[in-house]
């Protein structure tokens, strides 16, 4: 691993389109993720690519322009907003005689940058290794040089070579093993707020769409939120109380187009907060024009992390930056329930918080139960849950006046049979 300069560097970026126009959404996100990652954008190129170099992905025309663009600006560093191959990026760096990089290494360097819990420095560090495995040689041709390949005399090259390749995967392997023992402790943490029954709710959305604004103002967790790509990546959970009942909130990390694979692999583990949840409160950026777009892309990325069947409710945020824009909470006869809000500003929390409620099946109910000696243990849970709001005691057993959530009265009924609390169902909605 490179440590990057505080000061950051002086990029010039390669938009590759195929045919048609380029489309200035990707390339401004681009310029985006070049930003966050630190660097100071010298210039912007597009180029043409109908069929793709195999040795340089960009042909020699454009090749010959983008080394002239470099030296003219003083660019001392090359992103390219497309995957390349070890051999292409190799060969970039030979020609232009400048560090080259491409999309998936930016987006790893900024996950790099931005990983603060134990958890997502491994998972960004194993990354990282994945990601280098294949692009080891070039470190170690001025070795390879030194000597010829016959038998009996290879160089000092290959020998360092296969030397890193295996402190390489032993570090990977160690990585793994340390990754595994989080996710145990994490999932006994899933596993205890499970028991706790409390309903589990996800944000998930495009990066900085407000995810963590949302987060910080429906939780006051103080959880790190600022107007750039991936600015937290590590997921905090809070309880939220709402009016019918608490539920809990789990942030994660925001998603972008074409994410590279090694991190989707490698946030699988974080990920799973999005993948164990009862509902996704799927965040959008309202006044995005490619709000759409991106819409379409986060759902991708819940296919492949498999959290596409999960219910969704999409929260339009940012909402104070369309003119004329008010708080509401549309629910269609088809596709999903939409809240338009203001994170920033506090608009329309409370539409959000009621449809969550309604959503969660958080009306409340209210009666009185009477318990036999073997409903001890129904007791002990509606004690635990804090519904019992007065208790006498007979021969005959507990007589409990009660006010638990609905959801809540469902899951014990079903747990005890129905019986005693079948009185309480259908249940009085309190208003």
């Amino acid at each position: 691993m490179f440590e990057r300069s505080r000061k950051g560097e002086h990029a010039l970026l390669i938009q590759p389109h195929a045919g048609g126009p380029p489309d200035d959404g990707v390339s401004e996100e681009f310029t985006d993720l070049a930003r966050s990652a630190g660097a100071s954008i010298a210039a912007l190129l597009t180029a043409r690519i109908d069929r793709p170099n195999p040795s340089t992905l960009i042909g020699s025309g454009k090749l010959e322009e983008v080394k002239a663009a470099a030296d003219a600006t003083g660019a001392d560093l090359v992103l390219v907003n497309f995957p390349l191959s070890p051999g292409q990026e190799r060969n970039l760096e030979r020609f232009l005689e400048r560090r080259v990089l491409d999309r998936t290494g930016l987006i790893l360097d900024i996950f790099a940058q931005r990983a603060r819990s134990h958890e997502g420095k491994l998972q960004v560090e194993l990354a990282q290794l994945r990601h280098m495995a294949t692009r080891l040689v070039r470190g170690w041709t001025h070795l390879e040089r030194q000597r010829g390949g016959s038998i009996g005399l290879r160089g000092p090259g290959e020998t360092q070579l296969e030397t890193d390749r295996r402190l390489l995967q032993k570090r990977v392997e160690q990585l793994q093993k340390r990754l595994e023992k989080v996710e145990v402790q994490r999932t006994q943490m899933r596993r205890a707020r499970v028991r706790s029954e409390l309903p589990r709710v996800a944000l998930v959305g495009y990066t900085n769409a407000g995810k963590s604004t949302l987060f910080n103002a429906l939780t006051g967790a103080g959880a790190y939120a600022a107007d750039q790509l991936f600015a937290t990546l590590d997921p905090t959970v809070r309880r939220v109380d709402l009016s019918g009942g608490s539920v809990v909130l789990a942030d994660t990390v925001g998603f972008v187009r074409d994410l590279p694979h090694e991190l989707v692999a490698a946030f699988r583990s974080t990920l799973s907060e999005a993948r164990e949840a009862d509902l996704l409160l799927h965040v959008i950026d309202a006044n995005d024009p490619l709000r759409e777009e991106r819409i379409a892309q986060v759902d991708e990325v819940l296919q492949e992390i498999g959290a596409g069947e999960i219910p969704q409710m999409l929260v339009f945020n940012k909402i104070d930056r369309i003119e004329g824009a008010q708080p509401r909470h549309d629910q269609p006869n088809e596709g999903r329930e939409r809240v338009w809000v203001s994170a920033r500003d506090g608009l329309g929390l409370d539409l959000l918080q009621h449809a969550l409620a309604q959503r969660l099946g958080m009306q409340r109910v209210r009666g009185h139960v009477d318990l036999q000696a073997g409903g001890a243990r129904l007791r002990a849970r509606l004690h635990d849950l804090g519904a019992v709001m007065q208790e006498t005691h007979d021969e005959h057993g507990w007589h409990l006046q009660v006010d638990l959530a609905l959801a809540d009265a469902h899951r014990l009924a079903a747990q005890a049979g129905g019986h005693p609390l079948e009185p309480l169902l259908p249940p009085v909605i309190d208003a």
